[in-house]
């Protein structure tokens, strides 16, 4: 029974990892293609809205990436490498979604402010 419930999880996980891989390849396409139909119409697209689109698709895929190791983390044995490895991972795609965030914000997320009335930034 505890290996079908691991192997369970173990296929939760990978089915978790290709959702992020998906979003971040199905947003990168759309991205790009808004920019290309729009070039072709009257008004044009700036380049920064295209990096502002990539890289909410980019943070969203690894959002989903981290939720697919947190998942994945139960299943594996309570060996220090592989604790570590995954650790790191985390850690990485923790600082990439972070690092993100300031670039398509263009402040630190903490420094956002709301207009209280009207719930806009």
């Amino acid at each position: 029974m505890e290996d079908k419930v691991g192997e369970l999880i173990k296929i939760t996980a990978l089915v978790i990892e290709v959702v992020g891989i998906l979003v971040m390849v199905i947003g990168t396409f759309l991205a790009l293609g808004r920019y290309a139909f729009k070039r072709q119409g009257k008004e044009i697209r700036s380049f920064q809205q295209i990096r502002e689109e990539l890289g909410r698709a980019i943070l969203l895929g690894l959002e989903i990436l981290i939720a697919a190791d947190i998942i994945a983390t139960v299943v594996y044995d309570a060996e220090i490498d592989q604790i570590l490895k995954l650790g790191l991972i985390i850690l990485i795609r923790t600082f990439l979604s972070f690092t993100l965030e300031v670039e398509i914000e263009g402040k630190l997320p903490w420094k956002q402010e709301k207009n209280r009335t009207t719930g806009q930034k």
